[in-house]
């Protein structure tokens, strides 16, 4: 069963329009006297019909345009809304965060997981409303930790919330990060089969330099160890017209850092970083110099999207009620000289 398309901020008002029963019974009494006086004085000739049309018919017409513009009048004072269409430039971006035991590492101070969670952060509060920012987190696979959305305390929520895990899987994050993009703008999402490359779909590639208006923005150490291959992902990004900005945290030389009682080298892969985002279309940022992510925010491309929502109509309505009681002023000067 559908919902009815009106809802009202106050509908008690609505209980005005039993005040309308009055004023009708009472149009009702007054014709009713109109018509007992015209027989009694039709045989003297004082009531004619004009070019054979019934007399009421005319009389009538002013009074029912009073009628349903009061009635308009009434539902407008009950501030009506309704779900409308309406046409937004917005963009969809997503942040992906490594958040595999490497990123624990503390040539970023205090550690790159912390230096990527500032980083975004400042990136977020930066954003205008239209900017829809989703969240994704992979270590030995993806995660959606936040749905695109413009609320941007609940993306730093999601941000606060991320810690470092196991294992590092970047084609995990870029795909899980498509997937949410897809379902975000509606299109088919990815097979969710741990995102194997014999299961992702082949869209037809989009023309070489058209992008769509969401992005990846992919905070990481570069260092791969899992399944599948980061490039693969990127490439099926870039058959998407889906750009990943790549941000490189650590450092060339790297860190020692303990897992589970052992001692491991851990360094910035800055190539393959550069090259996940020089296949996507997208750009490279080095976390430990002054780039800022804002300056990202200059690539991405609006696009105009069609989005239903609720909106207060009371105007609309207003404005119809004074056209109805107006054409009804108008018929009753015009055809009677007086206004009902």
């Amino acid at each position: 069963m559908s919902e009815f398309p009106l809802t009202f901020l106050w509908p008690t008002m609505l209980w005005l329009l039993l005040a309308l029963l009055p004023l009708i019974a009472l149009y009702q009494r007054m014709q009713a006297r109109r018509r007992r006086l015209a027989a009694g004085y039709g045989n003297f000739g004082m009531v004619q019909t004009a070019s054979g049309s019934r007399p009421g018919l005319r009389r009538h017409l002013p009074s029912a345009f009073f009628l349903i513009g009061l009635t308009i009048l009434i539902v407008a004072l009950a501030r009506p809304q309704m779900v409308v269409s309406l046409p937004h430039l917005e963009e969809t971006v997503i942040l992906v965060f490594d958040v595999s035991g490497s990123m624990a590492a503390t040539d970023m101070q205090p550690s790159r997981m912390e230096a990527a969670k500032t980083i975004a952060k400042d990136f977020v509060t930066h954003q205008p409303i239209t900017v829809q920012i989703g969240v994704v987190a992979f270590s030995e696979s993806g995660l959606s930790v936040q749905k695109p959305t413009n609320d941007q305390q609940a993306v730093l929520a999601s941000i606060k919330r991320i810690a470092p895990q196991h294992g590092t899987s970047l084609g995990s994050g870029i795909l899980v990060a498509l997937d949410t993009i897809a379902k975000q703008l509606g299109d088919a999402p990815l097979e969710s089969s741990d995102f194997a490359p014999e299961l992702l779909p082949t869209p037809t590639p989009m023309p070489a330099g058209t992008y769509s208006s969401a992005v990846i923005i992919l905070m990481s150490d570069g260092e791969n160890n899992v399944n599948p291959d980061p490039l693969t992902a990127a490439q099926a990004a870039a058959e998407r017209g889906v750009r990943v900005h790549t941000v490189g945290l650590g450092s060339l030389e790297g860190t020692e850092l303990e897992v589970n009682g052992f001692k491991v080298h851990t360094q910035l892969d800055e190539a393959l970083l550069q090259q996940i985002s020089q296949m996507t279309g997208g750009t490279y940022h080095n976390a430990l110099g002054e780039e800022d992510l804002r300056n990202i925010y200059a690539n991405i491309n609006p696009q105009l999207v069609i989005r239903p929502e609720k909106m207060e109509v009371t105007s609309l309505f207003a404005g119809a009620s004074l056209l109805f009681l107006l054409i009804g002023a108008a018929l009753s000067l015009l055809w009677f000289s007086r206004v009902p």
